[in-house]
């Protein structure tokens, strides 16, 4: 469990699947620069709660629940590059989540957990260029560009370009 000022970061229960059906994975916009297709059902919400408990058993990834409330509002974790080298492996919140400053919470807590738990000297974060709020993150941070590249949209097959940035901490 990961915890930042309004936030806890754990891991999924079933119970979670209606408030990350309808906070965050049948949102369009949520799944906008991420590698995953929205949900549209609350049956297929059910299967996917399933996959992603059993994806977390095996992976350092955590739903991202608000503090105030214990709602489920995004998703968020971490994985490992290379010794002492962690990467941000996707961070997500719901559309009424976003413009408050808790990704910059969640990015802080990763990197805080990356340092304490694993001795972290190195933390690379990732994002498509088109995606101005989660570039202006990174560079909030002060991370450093180490790489731009050409890619394709696996689901609609459009350009873009996936830039890659490294904090040393």
């Amino acid at each position: 469990m990961i915890e930042t000022e309004s936030l806890i970061l754990d891991k999924a229960k079933f119970s979670d699947w209606k408030e990350m059906y309808y906070n965050v994975w049948s949102h369009p916009e949520s799944a906008k620069y991420m590698a995953w297709d929205i949900t549209t059902s609350e049956e297929a919400a059910k299967i996917r709660i399933v996959k992603t408990i059993a994806f977390q058993k095996e992976h350092d990834t955590y739903l991202v629940y608000e503090k105030s409330t214990g709602k489920a509002i995004g998703f968020a974790g971490v994985e490992k590059l290379e010794p002492y080298i962690y990467q941000e492996a996707g961070i997500c919140l719901g559309p009424n989540y976003v413009k408050k400053g808790l990704g910059k919470q969640i990015l802080q807590g990763l990197i805080q957990y990356c340092k304490e738990e694993f001795g972290a000297k190195e933390f690379v974060y990732s994002t498509r260029a088109e995606n101005r709020a989660s570039d202006l993150l990174a560079k909030s941070f002060g991370f450093s560009m180490i790489s731009s590249t050409a890619k394709t949209d696996g689901k609609d097959g459009h350009p873009y370009t996936l830039l890659q940035y490294s904090l040393k901490l």
